[in-house]
């Protein structure tokens, strides 16, 4: 690709400011909280928290926060989270998929209710852009000093079970099955390749180009309102911007 990062498009991402970081540690930290409560904190015997684990590693939470998590999810006097799904669209028709971590069902609704209608969206029944998106593996290498060989990464990722490769400016997004991020995140850093980020995602196959100032910006609120709220874990949307 050129121009413009396909996926920093879809997954919205603010800069890796100290306080951005925290907040991923804190949202990770909430999904790890889930996956205790349903299956235990033993990632050997519990598939969705060794899943997390390896997401959160994949997108630098340091150990001890994830010890800290698991060991804070296993109190019995500790907050539980429940995951909610929210689907509906942005300005302009753009689809959005909201997923979040949250112990009050009601004011998580209530604030994302209110974000898209501020914003000139409006939240719709569960699952009703489902069909614009499918879930993907998503692999992000970052290369700011142009040191990596594009030829090799593709071959080595696609060596490892990548599907498809991309590229675009200094950043190369590796797509694979849901099911073998992980895996091939760590086979390529085995090889010495800097991982920005490796998770499942939603990923959609069409794509909406807003052409009218109003809808940019207000667009561009609804997501950092969203990103900005502690209960939501991702957002997906299909913004082409």
């Amino acid at each position: 690709m050129s121009g413009h990062s396909k996926w920093n498009n879809i997954k919205h991402k603010k800069e890796k400011t100290d306080a951005a970081k925290a907040g991923i540690f804190t949202k990770i930290g909430k999904e790890i909280a889930v996956a205790v409560r349903a299956g235990g904190g033993d990632p050997n015997s519990n598939s969705k928290l060794r899943e997390l684990i390896a997401k959160a590693k994949a997108n630098n939470v340091p150990n001890d926060n994830i010890d800290r998590a698991i060991k804070k999810s296993l109190d019995k006097d500790g907050a539980v989270y429940a995951e909610m799904t929210y689907a509906g669209y942005g300005p302009g028709g753009v689809a959005v998929i909201v997923e979040a971590a949250t112990d009050s069902k009601n004011r998580t609704a209530g604030d994302v209710r209110h974000f898209f209608s501020k914003y000139g969206g409006n939240l719709g029944a569960m699952g009703c852009v489902s069909y614009l998106f499918s879930e993907k593996g998503v692999i992000l290498v970052e290369d700011e000093d142009s040191e990596i060989e594009e030829d090799k990464l593709m071959e080595d990722a696609l060596e490892a079970g990548a599907t498809d490769f991309e590229s675009s400016e200094g950043l190369y997004e590796i797509y694979t099955e849901p099911d073998d991020v992980y895996a091939i995140s760590e086979a390529l850093t085995a090889k010495g390749y800097p991982i920005s980020s490796a998770e499942r995602a939603k990923v959609p196959s069409t794509y909406v180009a807003l052409e009218s100032q109003d809808d940019i910006d207000n667009m561009q609120n609804l997501l950092d309102k969203l990103d900005d709220n502690d209960d939501i874990t991702n957002v997906y949307h299909n913004w082409e911007s």
